[in-house]
């Protein structure tokens, strides 16, 4: 979850959000994108990889650099990026568009094969996500953002198994954010007005 400290923000348009999503990047985001279920497994992929180049760093950053991103990788076609090779991660290291660390770039390009593989075994990358959580959201009532945590067991399950599986930047933190960003977890907090919008969508 991207970063906040109060409970609801109340921009110009009266509808009360999450209160990170402020500003033009993150509002946005927060309104068209977050919690919204993913069932494609580039954007899987996507959210993934870009989850992972957070580490360290503010989502804002790297959500103001996703079309470089895209651009550097791709558009995250798991098929091509696992066909990277040395000279692609030095090209990519040279691209002042996204973060230039080495692991994290190297990790992408990774973890890009073992989503085929994945797929392969699962129909579909998306498929092995939502099977984690019987292929229905699971929809939190948190009243206050102190009361969203940073991992879950879910999260950590699934860390666990992409990381037996040779996968990077996939921490429990990392795979937390992944579910809530992909909707296969939604932390809008009640008072949010997505919190009504997604919870009837996932019929709960």
């Amino acid at each position: 979850m991207p970063e906040e400290r109060s409970t609801i923000s109340e921009p110009s348009d009266g509808r009360s959000r999450c209160a990170w999503a402020t500003g033009p990047w993150l509002t946005p985001y927060h309104d068209e994108e977050w919690s919204v279920p993913v069932h494609d497994d580039r954007s899987h992929f996507e959210h993934l990889s870009l989850e992972g180049a957070q580490a360290g760093l503010s989502w804002l950053a790297i959500l103001r650099r996703r079309d470089a991103y895209r651009r550097a990788f791709a558009s995250f076609d798991p098929a091509v990026v696992a066909g990277f090779g040395p000279s692609d991660v030095e090209r990519l290291l040279e691209d002042a568009g996204i973060i230039r660390n080495r692991r994290k770039v190297e990790s992408v390009v990774a973890n890009a094969a073992i989503v085929l593989e994945l797929a392969n075994e699962h129909g579909s990358f998306a498929a092995y996500l939502w099977d984690r959580v019987d292929g229905r959201p699971v929809v939190n009532r948190w009243r206050d953002v102190a009361d969203v945590p940073a991992k879950s067991p879910l999260s950590e399950a699934l860390s666990t198994d992409l990381r037996r599986r040779g996968f990077r930047f996939v921490g429990p933190v990392v795979c937390y954010s992944h579910l809530q960003a992909t909707g296969l977890v939604m932390d809008h907090v009640v008072g949010c007005f997505r919190h009504r919008e997604l919870a009837v969508g996932a019929g709960r």
